[in-house]
């Protein structure tokens, strides 16, 4: 069996300047991959080149049996689902902003409730349903994005920094609950994390990327006790664990 995503010579450029490269990489389903590296590195650039809204100088990218180019836009976006760092939620309700992409896609209201209902369940925000998006803290619309990323049933998942600027108490509630969501989904994800622990504990693997270029992936306990060159070494010696 192909793996969902395969990667092979990969740049990204922005200008005349290369922001990313990646030479090989493959994702399989249901696999969890962690990135890390430091700011600027071209973590959020390979998120935004596997949803198709940045487009590659070179390589290619294939989901499923098709690169990219052979997918229709809209088409390959209804098998994805993006959360971004900050909630990009709408001022309506939460169980409408979870609703609204079942909407978009066809479904009738009779398979919408069911779905919003059970994923307001699954993170913990049945008594956010009535409430406005604008009315919610930091930590409930990050979990209200995540409801609305999953509702979707993505058979690729992108998470960009899903934790961002929420108490340590907080963050590690819904790192716990998001781990056991992925595996209990069996979703395919690709997330960004600065936190070195957040990665084993989310992901199957680890890739590190480093000035614009995958340096390594592996277990997160093989490339902390080996890394691949002193760039990686360095990093690593700074990141939060």
């Amino acid at each position: 069996m192909r793996p969902l995503l395969e990667i092979r010579d990969l740049r990204v450029q922005r200008g005349s300047r290369s922001v990313l490269e990646v030479a090989s990489l493959d994702v399989e389903k249901g696999e969890v991959l962690s990135l890390v590296g430091p700011n600027g590195a071209g973590k959020t650039t390979l998120l935004l080149a596997l949803a198709n809204l940045l487009k590659a100088e070179q390589g290619d990218i294939r989901f499923g049996d098709r690169s990219l180019t052979q997918w229709n836009a809209l088409q390959y976006r209804r098998r994805i689902s993006f959360v971004f760092q900050v909630p990009l939620l709408l001022d309506m309700s939460v169980a409408d902003n979870l609703a609204l992409g079942l909407k978009f896609r066809g479904l009738s209201k009779k398979e919408i409730s069911p779905r919003v209902d059970k994923w307001l369940k699954q993170l913990g925000i049945e008594a956010l349903a009535k409430r406005r998006a604008r009315e919610l803290s930091g930590g409930e619309a990050q979990r209200v994005s995540l409801a609305r990323a999953f509702v979707l049933e993505p058979e690729l998942l992108l998470l960009d920094e899903p934790f961002p600027a929420l108490d340590p108490a907080a963050r590690s509630k819904l790192v716990e609950d998001l781990s056991s969501l992925l595996a209990a989904d069996h979703c395919t994800a690709i997330l960004v994390t600065h936190n070195l622990r957040e990665a084993a504990q989310l992901g199957n693997r680890v890739a590190v990327i480093v000035a614009g270029r995958l340096r390594q992936i592996g277990a997160a306990r093989q490339i902390k006790a080996q890394p691949a060159d002193k760039e990686v070494a360095d990093f690593l010696r700074g990141m939060p664990r």
